[in-house]
């Protein structure tokens, strides 16, 4: 699976930490950016990451900012993309359950790395459902920006 992922300066130290023990998985990382702790802003990465969803370079796409609110409300704006803002293991569940969501976003400041990596593994095994479920997710996908 490739996952695409991004963060901004600070989100960039759980980057590179989820990044790392992904590869050591077998997944295969496109890292976006940042590469560091100066700071930038957020909406780059974010859509750097959710556009290679969008075009198919990459299965899903870890996005990492201070919440989690920002970078992936910047995700969220890339067509195709369905990006869950969870802080922990249930919501993330959840997301790929019922919503089918192909990005995620973490928030470094709010959730410590035991709980991060506990997320992402809960989200990158959990299948979608389908059935009503895929009825709500193509509805989602239906609405278009005004």
């Amino acid at each position: 699976m490739r996952i695409a992922m991004g963060s901004d300066h600070a989100g960039f130290e759980l980057k590179k930490h989820l990044a790392q023990k992904l590869r050591s998985e077998g997944y295969d990382i496109i890292d976006v950016g940042t590469h560091s702790t100066e700071s930038c802003d957020y909406p780059i990465f974010g859509e750097a990451a959710a556009r290679k969803v969008a075009t198919g370079e990459a299965d899903r796409a870890i996005v990492i900012c201070g919440t989690g609110q920002g970078i992936g409300i910047s995700a969220n704006k890339v067509a195709g993309v369905r990006c869950a803002i969870v802080s922990e293991a249930f919501s993330a569940r959840l997301s790929r359950l019922h919503n089918n969501a192909n990005a995620l976003a973490l928030g470094a400041r709010v959730i410590g790395t035991d709980v991060a990596e506990d997320i992402v593994d809960t989200w990158l095994h959990t299948e979608f459902l389908g059935g009503r479920h895929a009825r709500r997710v193509n509805e989602i996908m239906e609405i278009k920006p005004e």
